[in-house]
């Protein structure tokens, strides 16, 4: 061992002062910072005469403050401009109470009368043509009673209107009594009663057992046929045009039942091929074998496949009305003959006609009806057209062909679930993969997408859901329909809509769910009156539209629509939320941005606009 240390070198002494310089230089430097960083450290220069001794006692020292582990710093919101902004926009005059620009009677007016051509969307297009104001309330305007109240009766200074309750007073449509509308349930075909009328109804056709779900209601009146079918679980879309009653929509709407504006003319009705169970039509006055029975084409086109329409009034029972109808036994015979004829080339079979009610099956495909087409001359398939595009296309005099049946027994594109499993079962469309992109897994992932981020809305910033606060619910851009299926146990309804620009046209799968929806190109103004909606939410409606049209028009738009105490959620990329909240400063709106579910670092961001709170 001592053979071994001899060999190693010695250190020199210059060596060893230079290690030891080093080491005191960092030690003294170790021990200043201690001294200086400490909460116990005394100042480095001396206390005056006058101040008192410091006692270094741990009981006297201030607690700690709590480890923090979350981010420290924040991340300013981009600003799009540095000008000042620019002022608030005005009320409009008072006679846009009840604007809705897309059904202007003045514009109207531009358009021929012939086939109700000018009942059609007739929307603003030059920019000087678009309004610039806010659409004020009614004088005495006052929130809507709550769900299901609101089904019997309405504020009558919300929608000061007595022409209907004239007009119809015989048929119990709608009454006046002091400050309230009162909706006794009466219609044009069921005076004594909607819910007499249903329960026959009832006996033709399956109306519990949930394989009627979805309903278009045409010519719907005060809409008190959907407002009982809503009892039944069936959701109803009413659709009327705004006519010589100008208000009948508006009073569905007030009362809490979907309807929107509509009517059957030259261009499809805003919704996909294969939508409705049942297609109902009391009075309706539409001529259904009028331009070789172009209409009635088209209620086969939106009709699913073993879906039902059924007609009630003229000319229905005429043996035994038609005195009351002030038309003839013949022409009313006639009428009827050629309603049965068309039917069959439709291969529609009739299930029953029991009093005034005659109601007629669609076939579940057309493997039969390809065959027998020829021998009862009926109309050729359609050819080359999309069946599920509805937005500004023109009807077609053909019949819209099923998807391919293998066998007689199948349902053409598949069949749909009865509700309530329906809304959460796989819908047809996406199992049979015509649905570009869309997957039964991605279907089921944007199920749990929504329900986190509705359930998130509900807890952080929509109070009031369950109570009934809000009823009418409108999505702007619906995709699958999942946020309005996280809504179903909430005594809410929900239009969904699909933008006409979007990838992927997605409203057939809404209705397959037990859902409903339209088309719509939020450019122009939506197909309802003004204060109809309490809740509206717009998931990258912004970011779809940003180069498109103006943010501001889309925003006065919202406002339009929006009830004064209703809410509205915007959900986009912050970018986009940043401009979209500097914009709407012109409308007078109290909003805040704030993050979503996912937190902080989700680049997606809220704009939350709740009146109802301010």
């Amino acid at each position: 061992m001592s053979i071994l240390l001899s060999h190693l070198p010695k250190p020199n002494i210059r060596t060893l002062s230079l290690l030891l310089a080093t080491f005191s230089l960092s030690l003294i430097s170790y021990l200043l910072g201690i001294y200086t960083s400490s909460p116990f450290s005394l100042p480095l220069t001396p206390s005056s005469s006058s101040s008192p001794p410091l006692h270094c006692h741990l009981s006297s020292l201030p607690a700690s403050p709590p480890l923090q582990f979350l981010p420290q710093h924040t991340l300013p919101l981009p600003t799009s401009s540095l000008s000042p902004p620019l002022p608030p926009l005005p009320f409009c005059p008072s006679n846009f109470t009840h604007h809705c620009p897309c059904q202007d009677p003045s514009r109207e007016r531009l358009y021929p009368t012939r086939d109700l051509e000018h009942r059609e969307r007739h929307c603003p297009v030059a920019p000087a043509d678009k309004y610039k104001c806010r659409i004020p309330r009614p004088h005495g305007y006052k929130t809507p009673p709550r769900w299901p109240m609101s089904r019997d009766r309405a504020w009558f200074k919300n929608v000061p209107s007595k022409r209907l309750s004239e007009a119809k007073k015989d048929q119990n449509w709608v009454r006046v009594e002091g400050d309230w509308l009162v909706f006794p349930g009466g219609g044009t075909s069921f005076a004594t009663g909607v819910k007499r009328y249903v329960d026959q109804m009832s006996k033709i056709i399956p109306l519990r057992n949930g394989e009627i779900r979805t309903a278009l209601d045409i010519g719907c009146g005060v809409a008190s046929f959907g407002g009982h079918l809503l009892d039944r679980k069936i959701l109803t879309v009413s659709l009327a045009p705004r006519d010589i009653h100008e208000a009948q929509v508006q009073f569905a709407l007030e009362r809490g039942i979907p309807a929107m504006l509509g009517v059957l003319s030259i261009h499809r009705l805003p919704f996909p091929s294969r939508s409705f169970d049942m297609v109902h039509c009391a009075r309706c006055l539409v001529p259904w074998t009028a331009h070789d029975g172009l209409y009635l084409l088209e209620i086969d086109r939106v009709l699913r496949p073993g879906g039902y329409w059924v007609l009630s009034g003229p000319p229905i029972s005429w043996r035994s009305l038609y005195k009351g109808w002030g038309r003839t036994k013949q022409d009313l015979e006639e009428e009827q003959m050629a309603i049965e004829d068309l039917a069959r080339r439709l291969c529609w079979r009739k299930v029953a006609e029991k009093g005034t009610i005659a109601v007629w099956r669609k076939p579940t495909n057309h493997i039969h009806c390809a065959k027998k087409a020829k021998m009862v001359k009926s109309h050729s398939f359609c050819v080359g057209s999309d069946p599920d595009d509805a937005w500004y296309e023109n009807m077609e005099l053909c019949i819209t062909p099923l998807p391919k049946a293998r066998i007689i027994d199948d349902v053409a594109g598949g069949p749909t679930e009865k509700w309530p499993k329906r809304l959460n079962a796989i819908p047809p469309r996406i199992e049979s993969g015509t649905i570009n992109g869309i997957t039964a897994e991605t279907y089921k992932n944007d199920g749990l997408i929504w329900g986190k981020r509705v359930s998130n809305y509900i807890s952080h910033y929509i109070k009031g859901m369950s109570e009934g606060q809000y009823r009418n619910v409108l999505d702007m851009n619906a995709g699958l329909g999942g946020f309005a299926a996280a809504l179903a146990k909430y005594p809410v309804w929900v239009m969904n809509v699909v933008p006409s620009e979007g990838v992927n046209n997605t409203l057939g799968v809404i209705y397959e769910r037990g859902l409903i929806g339209t088309f719509m190109n939020w450019c122009e103004a939506f197909s309802t009156y003004p204060r109809t909606y309490d809740f509206i939410h717009a998931y990258g409606v912004f970011s779809l539209y940003m180069n498109k049209c103006d943010v501001l028009d889309i925003l006065i738009e919202i406002d339009r629509i929006l009830r004064p105490e209703g809410a509205l959620i915007i959900r986009d990329n912050v970018d986009v939320i940043t401009r979209v909240k500097e914009v709407s400063q012109r409308l007078s709106w109290k909003g805040r941005i704030v993050n979503t579910e996912k937190g902080p670092f989700d680049p997606e961001k809220l704009l939350i606009i709740d009146n109802s709170i301010y």
